[in-house]
Protein backbone atom coordinates (compact mmCIF):
# COMPACT_ATOMS: atom_id res chain seq x y z
CA UNK A 1 0.00 0.00 0.00
CA UNK A 2 1.52 3.38 -0.80
CA UNK A 3 0.90 6.66 0.82
CA UNK A 4 -1.11 7.82 -2.72
CA UNK A 5 -3.04 5.21 -2.27
CA UNK A 6 -6.75 6.48 -2.09
CA UNK A 7 -7.74 3.73 0.29
CA UNK A 8 -4.78 4.14 2.68
CA UNK A 9 -5.98 7.72 3.09
CA UNK A 10 -10.07 6.65 3.40
CA UNK A 11 -8.85 3.79 6.20
CA UNK A 12 -6.99 6.60 8.08
CA UNK A 13 -9.89 8.96 7.84
CA UNK A 14 -12.16 6.25 9.02
CA UNK A 15 -9.80 5.50 11.96
CA UNK A 16 -9.94 8.89 12.72
CA UNK A 17 -13.39 9.76 12.61
CA UNK A 18 -14.09 6.78 15.13
CA UNK A 19 -11.48 8.65 17.49
CA UNK A 20 -13.31 12.09 16.62
CA UNK A 21 -17.13 10.10 17.76
CA UNK A 22 -15.43 8.61 21.14
CA UNK A 23 -12.97 11.75 22.38
CA UNK A 24 -16.13 14.00 21.13
CA UNK A 25 -18.37 12.03 23.52
CA UNK A 26 -16.57 12.15 26.68
CA UNK A 27 -15.41 15.72 25.93
CA UNK A 28 -19.48 17.33 25.47
CA UNK A 29 -20.13 16.13 28.58
CA UNK A 30 -21.64 19.06 31.06
CA UNK A 31 -20.95 21.14 28.04
CA UNK A 32 -22.91 23.01 25.67
CA UNK A 33 -22.17 20.92 22.13
CA UNK A 34 -22.29 23.90 20.08
CA UNK A 35 -19.15 26.00 22.44
CA UNK A 36 -17.62 22.20 21.86
CA UNK A 37 -18.15 22.23 18.45
CA UNK A 38 -16.43 25.87 17.90
CA UNK A 39 -13.76 24.59 20.39
CA UNK A 40 -12.59 21.54 18.15
CA UNK A 41 -12.91 24.07 14.81
CA UNK A 42 -10.57 26.41 16.50
CA UNK A 43 -8.19 23.29 16.94
CA UNK A 44 -8.68 22.19 13.27
CA UNK A 45 -7.67 25.67 11.95
CA UNK A 46 -4.24 25.46 14.45
CA UNK A 47 -3.49 22.04 13.01
CA UNK A 48 -4.29 22.37 9.84
CA UNK A 49 -2.64 26.24 9.30
CA UNK A 50 0.47 24.56 11.16
CA UNK A 51 0.49 21.10 8.72
CA UNK A 52 0.17 23.45 5.21
CA UNK A 53 3.32 25.62 6.34
CA UNK A 54 4.99 23.47 7.74
CA UNK A 55 5.16 21.00 4.46
CA UNK A 56 5.44 23.79 2.76
CA UNK A 57 2.24 23.50 1.17
CA UNK A 58 1.06 27.68 1.69
CA UNK A 59 0.13 29.69 -1.64
CA UNK A 60 -2.28 32.89 -1.32
CA UNK A 61 -5.76 31.71 -0.64
CA UNK A 62 -6.56 34.95 -2.61
CA UNK A 63 -5.07 33.81 -5.64
CA UNK A 64 -7.97 30.53 -6.07
CA UNK A 65 -9.78 30.99 -8.66
CA UNK A 66 -14.24 32.06 -8.07
CA UNK A 67 -15.32 29.12 -8.38
CA UNK A 68 -13.22 27.29 -6.23
CA UNK A 69 -13.75 29.74 -3.61
CA UNK A 70 -17.61 29.28 -4.10
CA UNK A 71 -17.11 25.82 -3.80
CA UNK A 72 -15.12 25.17 -0.93
CA UNK A 73 -17.34 27.78 1.23
CA UNK A 74 -20.56 25.69 0.60
CA UNK A 75 -18.53 23.00 1.71
CA UNK A 76 -17.35 24.67 4.63
CA UNK A 77 -20.79 25.66 5.78
CA UNK A 78 -22.18 22.17 4.84
CA UNK A 79 -19.15 21.07 7.19
CA UNK A 80 -19.99 23.53 9.97
CA UNK A 81 -23.89 22.48 9.97
CA UNK A 82 -22.89 18.58 9.84
CA UNK A 83 -20.95 19.34 12.89
CA UNK A 84 -22.85 20.87 14.58
CA UNK A 85 -25.48 18.45 14.40
CA UNK A 86 -23.16 15.42 15.37
CA UNK A 87 -22.39 16.97 18.26
CA UNK A 88 -26.10 17.52 18.95
CA UNK A 89 -26.69 14.07 18.63
CA UNK A 90 -23.41 12.88 19.77
CA UNK A 91 -24.87 14.94 23.50
CA UNK A 92 -27.91 13.19 23.40
CA UNK A 93 -27.29 9.66 21.86
CA UNK A 94 -25.26 6.96 22.46
CA UNK A 95 -21.78 7.26 20.05
CA UNK A 96 -22.51 3.78 18.81
CA UNK A 97 -25.45 4.49 17.20
CA UNK A 98 -25.02 8.22 16.64
CA UNK A 99 -21.65 7.71 14.37
CA UNK A 100 -23.28 4.34 12.20
CA UNK A 101 -26.36 6.74 11.57
CA UNK A 102 -24.18 10.51 10.46
CA UNK A 103 -22.40 7.55 8.03
CA UNK A 104 -25.86 7.56 5.51
CA UNK A 105 -23.81 10.38 4.51
CA UNK A 106 -21.93 7.73 2.30
CA UNK A 107 -25.33 6.18 0.77
CA UNK A 108 -26.38 10.30 -0.33
CA UNK A 109 -22.81 11.07 -1.29
CA UNK A 110 -23.85 8.02 -4.27
CA UNK A 111 -26.88 9.94 -4.83
CA UNK A 112 -25.78 13.04 -5.09
CA UNK A 113 -22.82 11.81 -7.34
CA UNK A 114 -24.97 10.30 -9.71
CA UNK A 115 -27.62 13.12 -9.70
CA UNK A 116 -24.70 16.30 -10.35
CA UNK A 117 -21.74 14.47 -11.13
CA UNK A 118 -22.62 11.94 -13.43
CA UNK A 119 -21.19 9.48 -11.64
CA UNK A 120 -22.69 5.52 -12.15
CA UNK A 121 -21.77 2.94 -9.53
CA UNK A 122 -21.84 -0.74 -10.87
CA UNK A 123 -24.66 -2.99 -9.77
CA UNK A 124 -22.75 -4.48 -7.11
CA UNK A 125 -21.37 -0.94 -6.04
CA UNK A 126 -25.28 0.09 -5.55
CA UNK A 127 -26.21 -3.09 -3.69
CA UNK A 128 -23.04 -2.63 -1.10
CA UNK A 129 -24.94 1.24 -1.06
CA UNK A 130 -27.75 -0.48 -0.22
CA UNK A 131 -26.39 -2.62 2.40
CA UNK A 132 -24.63 0.38 3.98
CA UNK A 133 -28.79 2.30 3.93
CA UNK A 134 -30.16 -0.73 5.47
CA UNK A 135 -27.64 -1.31 8.24
CA UNK A 136 -28.40 2.71 9.32
CA UNK A 137 -32.37 1.50 9.17
CA UNK A 138 -31.53 -1.39 11.69
CA UNK A 139 -29.32 0.74 14.16
CA UNK A 140 -31.66 3.50 14.06
CA UNK A 141 -35.15 1.96 14.42
CA UNK A 142 -36.22 1.37 17.66
CA UNK A 143 -36.62 -2.10 19.32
Amino acid sequence: MTTSSWLYWALLSAVFAAMTAIFAKIGIQGVDSDLATLVRTAIVIVILAIFVWSTGKWSDPFALPRKTWLFLALSGLATGASWVCYFRALQIGEASKVAPVDKLSLVLVAVFAFAFLGERPSGREWAGIGLVASGVLVLALKR
